[in-house]
């Protein structure tokens, strides 16, 4: 577990503290959005920027958000006139912003009060080299109703899924194990990538290949954060009949191909790659969609009778369409 001495307030070390911005991104949050907003001033960390983005919500969200900016008139307030997707509605904020460290912050979620106080604490115990740390979440439900852990107690005195620390190109390549919504980001780190890409659906997994190249990851043994999981969320799409983000997944992976190094690194993105390929047939994407992904494959791995099978049933599926 995270140790609690590391919270020696700065000043007594003679230590400025760092500013910590928090990019609070809405789109159609109304139902959720207050109490992300009162988590933002319930934070027990003094030196805070906070940019309020709006996608153009077509809900009421827009008018809570001047709200609290009228209410907190340090806060800064974006309301984009046409949706442009989160990773560029991001973007919009974190260029114009001063902080140190970045929370990418949805505000369906909710922030528990020592969430950046613990984060900035363990940035500061850690090597320069690392450029996010990420802890554990609690899942709730549209009431706000406990669903459980995004790391959960596997009985054998670990956690599923297993947290990774240090330099985890492979491990983010073969896997999902970081709860989004918890992650603290160096300023340095996401500013050398340029930001997010703009011209993908959804930022998290590109975030993650381009990153740990370089940087190191810290997992934090704490609770900091609750992910809501509802129907409407980015999360709840994905994975489904007629998935938005199959393309910009399949786009990350060539990325993911440019920068392998080792043998390990290479094995690891052709288990990702089956693993896409897996839900793309369950969930029937068509054939266009799932030959990209097939010829990353080839390009990583020699083929397995399965991955023969897969090739073949996809081109059926294209004759017979």
């Amino acid at each position: 577990m995270f140790d609690s001495s590391l919270l020696i307030p700065p000043a007594s070390i003679g230590e400025a503290l760092p500013l910590v911005t928090i990019v609070a991104l809405c789109h159609n949050h109304a139902p959720f959005l207050r109490e992300a907003l009162d988590s933002i001033l319930a934070q027990t960390y003094p030196h805070l920027e906070v940019w309020l983005v709006d996608d153009a919500s077509t809900d009421g969200s827009p008018a809570i958000l001047r709200d609290y900016a009228a209410r907190n008139p340090s806060w800064h307030l974006l309301l984009l006139p046409e949706n442009v997707g989160n990773c560029r509605a991001f973007n919009t904020a974190f260029f114009q912003s001063k902080g140190g460290f970045i929370i990418d912050f949805a505000t369906d979620d909710v922030l528990l009060p020592a969430r950046v106080a613990l984060q900035v604490a363990q940035f500061r115990a850690a090597e320069a080299s690392v450029g996010v740390v990420y802890s554990n979440a609690e899942l709730i439900d549209e009431s706000g109703r406990f669903l459980g852990l995004h790391h959960r107690p596997d009985g054998r005195a670990g956690l599923r899924p297993v947290p990774a620390s240090g330099w985890v190109f492979a491990e983010v390549l073969r896997r999902y194990f970081i709860s989004t919504p918890t992650m603290m980001m160096r300023r340095a780190c996401l500013a050398s990538m340029g930001g997010y890409d703009e011209t993908l659906a959804y930022e998290d997994f590109d975030f993650w290949v381009r990153a740990s190249r370089d940087w190191q990851f810290c997992y934090l043994d704490a609770v900091t954060t609750r992910k809501r999981k509802h129907p409407r969320s980015m999360s709840a799409r994905a994975y489904r009949r007629h998935d938005p983000y199959l393309a910009t997944t399949t786009r990350v992976c060539a990325k993911a191909l440019a920068l392998a190094r080792t043998p390990a690194e290479f094995a690891a993105l052709a288990v990702r790659l089956r693993s896409e390929l897996r839900q793309a047939v369950r969930r029937h994407a068509p054939p266009a969609d799932v030959r990209p992904l097939l010829v990353l494959l080839r390009q990583v791995a020699r083929r397995t009778p399965l991955d023969w099978a897969l090739a073949s049933w996809n081109w059926l599926r294209g004759m017979a369409g």
